[in-house]
């Protein structure tokens, strides 16, 4: 489609430009010229990088200007004037910049890609999305999952082309670059697809980015969602996800919104309601005066399932010297953690105290 869109635009400037122009796709091969005979010959070396990506002058090559149309890695394809002169390279560059405006309207309005990217980022209404769909022959009720990629520290590039290798179907997975360091799979998934499948398909695009690029990546995963309309909402789930993370999951790499549990119910609660909460349950001062030995008795007796025995195996100590520090933890905040309710509220609070670390409440 690019092809004829090319086209069209040189031939309505054949009869005004008196020299051969052309463009050449990413294989070196002319895909749309003035001279119709050429279409379908190949340029060897015109698409050498070191030629033109660290240039916005374009250069001279046999006979012929040549400037991308784009830059760097986004150039995909190439624009050429007959002639090596200066205003061959008017030409080419004026060429160059009108199909570069004239794909990116195009795309904008028949990409699916582009599609996706406004739907997720709330830049349609959501009564033009069926007309959209209908447009584009997009299929609105698939089940479709969204993976939020997220780079940590320096890269010389973003490996979009490698996340585009590793899903080639777009027609049902569409690869959205959306910052600086963020990159979006929106991928079709099977219906009653499982969190443990999601997770599996994250997992190996972290070790091959990890592998191939040796950076650090975090990725959120949202909820299965069955209508093209909701891709905005997974979106949001799975940057909640990624947030929620970096509060509470601090080790995980990789985050499922479904298995958030209840941090991602602090997460939503205005900090000035959590400050209340530890107020009501502790007295004052008792919380912070933990030390680090009690706490660790805590998070160890908490992964356990509040097992006396086999916390006191787990830390090493005599069973009696963990019911010690269990009855000084009782007389020191009110909360006796054998007992399953005040557990769960003890357990809640170190979480609402985590959370208000990160976020500080603001009067």
């Amino acid at each position: 489609m690019t092809n004829r869109l090319f086209q069209g635009v040189i031939h309505q400037m054949k009869d005004t430009v008196d020299r051969t122009i052309g463009v050449i796709d990413e294989n070196g091969v002319i895909i749309s010229c003035s001279e119709l005979v050429k279409i379908g010959e190949t340029r060897p070396g015109v698409r050498d990088e070191s030629m033109y990506s660290s240039s916005s002058e374009g250069y001279c090559k046999g006979g012929n200007t040549y400037h991308p149309i784009g830059y760097g890695a986004k150039a995909e394809y190439i624009v050429f004037v007959e002639g090596e002169d200066k205003m061959a390279e008017v030409l080419c560059k004026t060429l160059s910049i009108s199909l570069l405006n004239i794909k990116n309207l195009y795309d904008e309005k028949y990409d699916k890609g582009s599609f996706i990217k406004n739907i997720i980022l709330d830049n349609i209404l959501p009564s033009d999305i069926y007309l959209k769909s209908k447009e584009l022959h997009f299929n609105t009720e698939e089940s479709r999952v969204v993976f939020l990629v997220k780079f940590h520290g320096k890269t010389d590039m973003m490996p979009f082309e490698m996340l585009q290798n590793m899903f080639p179907d777009k027609t049902h997975d569409y690869i959205i670059s959306v910052g600086d360091r963020d990159i979006v799979l929106v991928k079709d998934v099977k219906a009653g697809a499982e969190s443990k499948e999601m997770e599996k398909i994250a997992t190996k695009i972290a070790d091959t980015l990890n592998t191939e690029f040796y950076s650090k990546v975090s990725i959120g995963i949202s909820t299965v969602v069955d209508n093209i309309k909701d891709l905005a909402r997974a979106y949001k789930e799975a940057q909640v996800a990624l947030d929620v993370g970096k509060v509470f999951e601090t080790e995980k790499s990789i985050l499922s919104y479904e298995n958030l549990g209840i941090g991602r119910l602090i997460y939503q609660l205005p900090t000035t309601l959590c400050e209340m909460f530890l107020q009501e349950v502790f007295k004052k001062g008792s919380l912070e005066s933990l030390d680090h030995e009690t706490l660790m008795t805590i998070q160890c007796f908490f992964e356990n399932n509040l097992n006396v025995s086999e916390t006191s195996r787990k830390l090493f100590v005599h069973r009696n010297t963990l019911v010690y520090r269990l009855e000084k933890i009782r007389k020191m905040t009110g909360l006796d953690l054998r007992e399953f309710e005040h557990a769960i509220t003890f357990k809640v609070a170190l979480m609402v105290k985590k959370y208000l670390s990160t976020k500080p409440a603001k009067y």
